[in-house]
């Protein structure tokens, strides 16, 4: 009798859009940046953050182009 293999948990699919151009994010995660003289301290590591995540999307996503 085969046994059951758990599957992507609810609503996965609909957690991270699939882009089409991963510049895109980069650009907007960027531009983030821009006000970050203006922001307390402690939101500069979110923003940054949100820079690494878009970079390493990017990057792993080379070898499918």
């Amino acid at each position: 009798m085969p046994r059951p293999v758990p599957g992507p948990p609810p609503g996965a699919d609909q957690a991270q859009p699939q882009r089409t151009d991963p510049r895109a994010g980069i650009d907007e995660a960027v531009a983030g940046l821009d006000e970050l003289d203006q922001l307390p301290l402690a939101e500069h590591v979110e923003r940054f953050d949100a820079v690494h995540t878009e970079l390493t999307v990017a990057l792993s996503s080379i070898d499918k182009v």
